[in-house]
Order: structure tokens, then sequence, then C-alpha cells
């Protein structure tokens, strides 16, 4: 649903000298820019759905979320967390939730909802990556490098080149995702894990990435577009499921002698992903 508020800026509009409103701003904006530019997609439901952004959500919010219809943004509590809108790759992971929504529709839940997690972390860094001109060797591979305050013994959210590694504090914990599936963690909370067994195929993104080196949107990102917007792929998909349609993809596209092809299956083997 829409939530209620006051519009501070519409689309052409000057900034609105609210950092909060202008961030929010800019990153609908590069986040559309990045799937019209490189994949030709209009906006997240390919039909040219409105941008939306409600900023200084609640009172300390300390998350960002797609709400079905819009994005909203909290401020943080400034302790542990800064403004949410300062993070461009936050941004575009909480759009992406809304593309897979009209796209695959993952369940949220067990390994389809790390999937759902971890493609939204793919599409936020790539979008970042796109935004700043990276090629993939350049980038941090960092999610959420900007949220964190300087209380916080930590560097991002999350890292996708090492998962497991982005903070370890007195007040937040240790990062607690595995890079592997010998440490999938089964567990009950949090859906099942979605935030945290998505490092498993985040660091098969990285590592494919970084093999083929360059613009990481051009190939591996153009694979995992397409895999999500393949009719093949279950709603319920699991790791093997998905690494699986992500080969079939390289294949088609680049060939199956090809070295995009050679290095995702490099990649899914050394996350322990068997594809099927």
């Amino acid at each position: 649903m829409q939530l209620p508020g006051v519009q501070r800026r519409r689309e052409g509009q000057p900034a609105s000298g609210d950092p909060a409103v202008d961030e929010a701003y800019d990153g609908l904006g590069a986040t559309y820019d990045f799937f019209w530019q490189v994949f030709q997609r209009d906006s997240i439901d390919d039909l040219g759905m409105p941008l939306i952004g409600t900023v200084h959500y609640g009172q300390g919010y300390e998350n960002a979320f797609w709400n079905g219809e819009q994005m909203v943004f909290g401020d943080g509590d400034g302790e542990l967390f800064q403004r949410f809108t300062r993070s461009l790759d936050v941004i575009a992971h909480e759009l992406t939730h809304g593309l897979i929504e009209s796209e695959a529709a993952l369940v949220y839940f067990n390994q389809s909802g790390a999937l759902n997690e971890s493609i939204s972390d793919v599409f936020g860094v790539l979008t970042k990556q796109h935004s700043l001109g990276q090629m993939a060797a350049e980038a941090d591979w960092l999610v959420g490098a900007e949220l964190l305050t300087d209380k916080v013994q930590g560097v991002a959210l999350r890292s996708m080149a090492h998962p497991g590694t982005a903070y370890d504090d007195p007040l937040l914990g240790r990062d607690p995702q595995p890079a592997h599936m010998r440490d999938f963690i089964e567990t009950r909370e949090d859906n099942g894990g979605v935030h945290l067994n998505s490092g498993i195929p985040n660091r098969a993104f990285y590592l494919a990435a970084t093999t083929l080196g360059g613009y990481a949107w051009e190939q591996a990102g153009r694979i995992w577009y397409d895999t999500i917007c393949d009719p093949q792929l279950p709603n319920d998909a699991d790791f093997a499921a998905f690494s699986g349609l992500t080969l079939a993809h390289a294949g088609r596209v680049f060939g199956a002698q090809s070295q995009p092809f050679e290095a995702l299956r490099q990649a899914w083997a050394d996350v322990g992903v068997e594809p099927h």
C-alpha cells in the first residue's frame, strides 16, 4: 500500500535540501537507470511503474523495505545505524524484491527465500557499481557500507566477497553468514535463515563476476537477470535448481564451452552447490 505523507520532490524537480529526500530520489533514479540501460527493463514491473519512497519513517527506525507498492526508509537510531537512504545498494536491493515479486515470486522461506535475499544483494551491488562505473575488480562487494555508525566494529551489513566478515561488534554480534554449503544454517528463525544462507549464492556470484572481470552486469549479471525472468524457475527453487538454470542461461547466451559458463560452474562448485 502507499503510505500517507507530504510529497517533497517529484521527478525533474531540484534538490529539496532534505538529505533523506534527495538520497532516496537519487537512489530510485539510479536503480531505474540501471535496469533500463543494462536490461531495457522499464521499472521493476517492466511496465513503467512509478518509484515512490517514504522517508523519515517511524522514530529512529532501523531498516528500509519494499511494501509491495513503494519504498520505505527509516532514519536509523544514530547509535548503530545511520539513515537508510545513504546506501544506494540497499535502495536497489529493496527495489529488486519488487522485481522478483513481479517475475519469479520466490517464496520467502528457506533456500528460495535466501535466493530472494541474495538476488536482491546482487542487483543492489550491481546498481552501485553501474552508478560508479566500477569494474568487478574495483568494487568493494559490500552491502550497506554507508549505514553503520563509527561506534560499530564493522564495515557493512554484508560482504559478498567474504560472507561472515562484515561486522564483529559487542552489540550487533558477529556476522553469521556462511560462505559454503558445509556451513549451511538450519534454523526456524529469520524465515529459515533467509538473511543468513544468502551468503552462499552471494559468494558464488562474486567468484564468477571477479573471475570474468570487466563490468559485472555484462556477463554474470546478465545470466542472473535471465534466470529470474525464466518461467521455468520454480517459486520454491533451492540453490541447486537456481544454479542449474544459471548454467543453462550461461550456455544459451555465451555457449557451453565459454568462459562465462566455466567461471560459473566453478563458482558454484567452490561454494559447495551441485546444480541440477
